[in-house]
């Protein structure tokens, strides 16, 4: 498994990672989420044209992982990152977490940004051990009440969720 940019060939690939993510939200009750759609291909090119989308290949320079993010407030915001269930629990979320840190570090940016559920264990838990933490709402940048406030709108509120933080 190699991490690299992602081209404008992986995209529909990216979409369909991002399709089966959302299945093990079904077994915990979160239909909506599982069924949700995943970002357009036009979103998915802004990121990449930013050069802010990675791609985890296998072998045979498949992906079976993505990261998405953006500057938001000085930080590097993980917009997205999803795994394959298929090549799950083997440090790939993890390596491309890794990678957005590198870019961002690069960019003289202070630290990574992501928003998650808190009760779903492959989220908040899990960005918590690999050394994010909660953000409470007053210490919320401005953007990432806009982002926040963005879920909210979109339903997403409807099960508990945070803002985390994790400094470089």
């Amino acid at each position: 498994m190699r991490i690299r940019a992602a081209t404008t060939d992986d995209l529909p690939t990216m979409q369909c990672i991002e399709d089966a993510t959302g299945e093990p939200f079904r077994t915990i009750g979160m239909i909506e989420i599982a069924d949700d759609e995943a970002p357009s291909l036009e979103l998915l090119d802004e990121h990449r044209r930013a050069g802010r989308a990675w791609v985890a290949v296998d072998d045979s320079d498949t992906p079976i992982a993505y990261l998405i993010s953006e500057e938001v407030d000085g930080t590097e915001h993980i917009e997205q990152v999803s795994v394959h269930p298929n090549a799950g629990r083997q440090g790939i979320g993890r390596r491309l977490i890794e990678t957005a840190a590198e870019h961002a570090r690069g960019q003289g940016l202070s630290a990574l940004t992501l928003t998650t559920f808190t009760e779903v264990p492959w989220n908040a838990p899990y960005y918590a051990r690999i050394g994010f933490h909660v953000i409470d709402d007053e210490e919320l940048t401005p953007g990432l009440r806009k982002i926040r406030a963005h879920e909210a709108e979109l339903g997403l509120d409807r099960w508990p969720r945070t803002a985390m933080r994790r400094e470089l």
